[in-house]
């Protein structure tokens, strides 16, 4: 048989087509394998790119100024805790920014009255400002206000005079000066720090408020309520300047107006589980016991861990002889870390009304050491002997008994140097 071939076409011809195909095979390979190592490497910004080619891209980070920007909205809202968590934020991102340092100060100030551990928070940041601005004031008033409300006046004056150094024309430097003044009884400097804080810058909120405290200490309480309703006139959605006004109210033997500014209070913010208990207290100090009740129990409904709403329930439920209810209430004060002298005093007198003389005589010692020899009238005081003197008359085993002496007040120490 006769096989007929065409020699114009190559012997090997079909090996080199095979060996083209192989190297077609092993570049289309190393290509995807490229492609699937660019897509690895970079997927997120690829992602990005889909998502926003669809529209559903994520919002971008913000930076430190719109954190800071919004932080301002919000306080100057009177959304306190947003304002500082925008702060933080911003803070976070420019830990050496003396602006966002200065303005999260301030704004942990504003919750300091619920919260005193934020001092200790404010005191770090006013550090951290003077240690990164040292030739900037605002460091210095931070810290000598945090130093001052933690308790520590007498080294929160020299951080101030250290700030004045720099900048004698700082309101908020005067401001926090007047306060520590105060606190260490110089009222003479408080009242004049205060009235160059407001010289000085007569629309600053808390100026006025400071200046309000220095009038109180020298007598002219009148003049200090006005001081706090300027306060409220400039900074209308913080709350702090209110409950100052309240109290001033209240002190003055003006319950209506306290009960009206609480209540302005809760038109602003209904779940403040302090304007409730402040509430109480107005209800209290105005004689309408159930009206108080029911403020107290508003007030433990949102936050039962304060200790001093728990003494404000224990008083009006001692106001209303229930004897039983209001030792309760001074108990889980006191458990709390209370420090309110009506959870001894009132709880000892409760205990003996309930003819439990033991624990009555107990706890009014308590109640006598915590207070001890005061130097003047103390009606606190006088309530302790007198229960004392109840037990002995009433209570078997204890008539005759000798009262107890609380110990002599400590003395007040110098004066610091440079104060």
């Amino acid at each position: 048989m006769y096989i007929r071939r065409n020699y114009s076409e190559p012997f090997f011809g079909n090996r080199r087509r095979r060996r083209g195909g192989l190297r077609l095979i092993i570049f289309f390979a190393l290509f995807i394998g490229a492609v699937l190592w660019f897509v690895d490497s970079n997927f997120g910004s690829l992602q990005t790119m889909a998502l926003e080619a669809v529209g559903q891209a994520p919002p971008p980070t913000p930076y430190a100024s719109d954190f800071a920007m919004q932080g301002m909205q919000a306080f100057a809202a009177g959304e306190l805790a947003a304002a500082v968590g925008y702060y933080e934020r911003a803070v976070a991102q420019q830990p050496d920014n003396i602006d966002y340092l200065y303005e999260y100060g301030r704004a942990l100030f504003e919750l300091g009255g619920d919260d005193p551990t934020l001092y200790t928070r404010i005191i770090e940041l006013g550090d951290r400002a003077i240690e990164v601005a040292p030739r900037d004031a605002r460091g210095y008033a931070l810290k000598t206000r945090a130093l001052d409300l933690s308790g520590d006046s007498a080294n929160a004056i020299p951080v101030g005079q250290a700030g004045l150094a720099i900048d004698p024309n700082f309101a908020p430097l005067h401001s926090a000066l007047s306060s520590a003044y105060r606190e260490i009884d110089r009222y003479d400097v408080a009242l004049e720090r205060a009235e160059r804080a407001i010289e000085l810058d007569p629309y600053d909120s808390t100026a006025r408020r400071v200046y309000a405290y220095a009038l109180i200490w020298v007598g002219l309480p009148q003049d200090a309520i006005i001081q706090l309703e300027r306060a409220v006139a400039l900074s209308p959605n913080l709350t702090g300047p209110y409950f100052e006004l309240a109290l001033m109210y209240l002190n003055n033997q003006e319950p209506e107006l306290a009960i009206a500014t609480y209540e302005q209070i809760l038109s602003m913010q209904p779940e403040n589980a302090r304007a409730y208990q402040r509430l109480c207290e107005a209800y209290n100090t105005a004689g309408e016991i159930r009206r108080a009740i029911g403020y107290c129990q508003d007030s433990l409904g949102i936050d039962d861990q304060v200790s001093t709403t728990w003494a404000s329930f224990g008083h009006v439920q001692y106001r209303n002889r229930n004897y039983e209810g209001a030792i309760d209430s001074f108990e889980t004060c006191v458990g709390l870390g209370g420090e309110d002298i009506r959870c001894w005093y009132l709880r000892g007198l409760a205990h003996y009304y309930l003819g439990e003389c033991d624990d009555a005589w107990s706890v009014l010692g308590e109640s006598a050491d915590i207070i001890g020899q005061p130097t003047e009238f103390n009606p606190v005081y006088e309530a302790v002997l007198e229960g004392f003197r109840l037990i002995t008359i009433s209570c078997t085993g204890y008539q005759g008994r000798t009262l107890p002496t609380p110990p002599p007040p400590t003395a007040i120490p110098p004066t610091p140097i440079g104060g």
